[in-house]
Parts: structure tokens; C-alpha cells; sequence
């Protein structure tokens, strides 16, 4: 009787522990890791505990930047990464309403423009952005890579597949995103950077 009474007490007891660290592993946000996008620069800067550790290519919005819906615009400001998917998709793989179709496309594929590889869907956290994640704005990657570089998407931010799939591994949900209309070399992470690689270029520094 007793041990009857200890297993009927034990399994409620259990799935309450299970949903609670269920629950405490959605909640977690990734708070050391962001990323800085320069319209200007068409460039995106990594950012892990306040120091930039890599830059990639993109491609913001050839309309522009804004956040009203139908715009096509890229918004400029703070978000954050909602939601992450296609991982373990190999690069190329094309992606139609945030689902892996199946097929699988070569960077530069003649005529084609679909999102490919992997999806960081945005959150948008101030005004600006508000409407960011209701318009599928996203961090993806882009069968057109020779276009990197210069704007050229309908809202989203693109990078190359092999760039885009790094980035994934790398940020974590919650992780924020920062748009800015200046050069990353006007941020204090960008300035940084931009020193180090230039005494690298010219062979000082260890």
C-alpha cells in the first residue's frame, strides 16, 4: 500500500520537474552573441561579449529602410532571433515557407532566387521594428551570392550559404540583432575590428 501511495505521488511530482526544465530551456535567451548590420556597409559584424570576432557579406533591402508592412523594406533598428530553422538542411537546400522542399541548389544557380540553407526569423524590439516578425523578416541565406554586397533583397537580410550556416551554429534565440544605417566602423565593436584587421593587413600586432 505504501508503495503504491509513494508511485502515485512520484509521477505527478515527475512530469511537474520534466515540464519546469522544459520550460526554463524555451525561456533561455542567447545574451552574449549579437550582430551589428551596416545598410551602408553591406556587412554584418559578430559580437560575442562585447568583441567582434567575425564579419560576412550581406544583402539588405534594394527598396530601402522601413518597417511598414507591404514596403519591402529592410527595418532599421533592434530585434532579435525568434526562431531558428533548417538545421542539419545541407547548404543549398531551398526552403518555401520556412519548409525544406527537398531540393537542393549550387550558389549563383542561373535564374534562381529562392531562400536556401538556413532561416534566423526576426523579432522585432522597438518601434521601428515592430512589425518585423509578422512581415517574415529573416537572416537567410540566398542563391544569388554574387549580388552580396549590394542590396538587393525584398526586406530580409541574405548572406551566403556557407556565411549563413556558420552565423546559425553560432547565435542562439534571443540573440539581438541591431540594424544600423551608418558604417560598423562608427560602433565601438566595428571600430575595434576594423583597427585589428587593418594591422594584420600591414603585418603589425602578434
Amino acid at each position: 500500500m505504501y508503495g503504491k501511495l509513494l508511485r502515485i505521488t512520484l509521477v505527478p511530482l515527475t512530469s511537474l520537474l520534466a515540464t519546469l526544465a522544459l520550460t526554463s530551456c524555451g525561456t533561455s535567451k542567447d545574451t552574449r552573441n549579437k550582430v551589428l548590420v551596416s545598410v551602408r556597409d553591406q556587412k554584418m559584424l559578430l559580437v560575442r561579449d562585447g568583441v567582434a570576432v567575425k564579419s560576412y557579406r550581406v544583402s539588405t533591402s534594394k527598396f530601402g529602410i522601413g518597417d511598414r508592412p507591404g514596403s519591402n523594406c529592410t527595418p532599421l533598428g533592434r530585434m532579435e532571433v525568434a526562431r531558428k530553422i533548417g538545421d542539419r538542411n545541407p547548404a543549398g537546400m531551398v526552403f518555401k515557407t520556412r519548409r525544406p522542399t527537398g531540393e537542393v541548389i549550387k550558389p549563383n544557380a542561373p535564374g534562381r532566387d529562392p531562400i536556401v540553407s538556413r532561416i534566423l526569423w526576426l523579432r522585432g524590439k522597438d518601434r521601428q521594428t515592430c512589425n518585423a516578425y509578422g512581415r517574415c523578416i529573416y537572416i537567410h541565406g540566398t542563391a544569388e551570392e554574387w549580388r552580396l554586397g549590394t542590396p538587393a533583397s525584398y526586406g530580409c537580410i541574405r548572406m551566403g550559404s556557407r556565411d549563413v550556416i556558420d552565423l546559425f551554429g553560432r547565435l542562439g534565440e534571443g540573440a539581438e540583432v541591431h540594424v544600423i544605417r551608418g558604417p560598423l566602423a562608427s560602433t565601438s565593436p566595428g571600430s575595434a575590428y576594423a583597427s585589428v584587421a587593418s594591422n594584420r593587413f600591414h603585418g603589425k600586432g602578434g
